[in-house]
């Protein structure tokens, strides 16, 4: 191989990458099928059908579908119909990470809701019990702060790299 020619993919190499994301990615409790779908759709210059997800993981289309169902909930994988048929292709959007984090924190608001209600049906700080769930309510108000402010943060971070463009040709 010359210097100009780019380097060839490492298939075996790229299966066993998928393969370890998708069991550290179940280590923390994401559905392990959902991560091996994620890091294979990740590991193609190309966006895939449900079949071909299917034929790189060698499962079921069954299996491929609540995988994808799952990640486009999360907003980690989208939808793009193929024109003049029923299926569709699934690519990343076009910064994953940031979009999943968004997404759930709407969790955290409702925990924050909740967990309102919680202080006040419990006497307010006045109690053990809520100062427990004002303690909680608490956190999950700093968490969502430091999310929206991490997310600030990464959006210019990301632009200053010159990352989120098109791939260079």
């Amino acid at each position: 191989m010359s210097i100009a020619d780019p380097p060839s993919r490492n298939d075996e190499a790229a299966h066993l990458f998928v393969e370890r994301m998708a069991m550290a990615f179940a280590e923390v409790g994401i559905p392990r099928m959902a991560a091996r779908v994620l890091f294979t759709v990740m590991s193609a210059d190309e966006t895939l059908t449900a079949a071909e997800i299917g034929e790189r993981l060698d499962v079921s289309a069954a299996a491929v579908s609540g995988a994808v169902r799952y990640l486009t909930q999360f907003g980690m994988l989208v939808r793009e119909p193929v024109k003049g048929s029923r299926r569709d292709r699934y690519g990343l959007p076009d910064n994953p990470w940031y979009e999943a984090t968004i997404t759930k924190t709407g969790l955290y608001k409702n925990f924050i809701d909740i967990a309102d209600g919680g202080v006040d049906a419990l006497a307010g700080r006045s109690t053990p019990a809520g100062e427990r769930v004002a303690e909680m309510r608490d956190f999950f108000v700093f968490i969502q702060g430091e999310i929206d402010s991490l997310g600030e943060r990464w959006r210019a971070r990301r632009a200053a790299t010159g990352h989120g463009g098109s791939p260079p040709a």
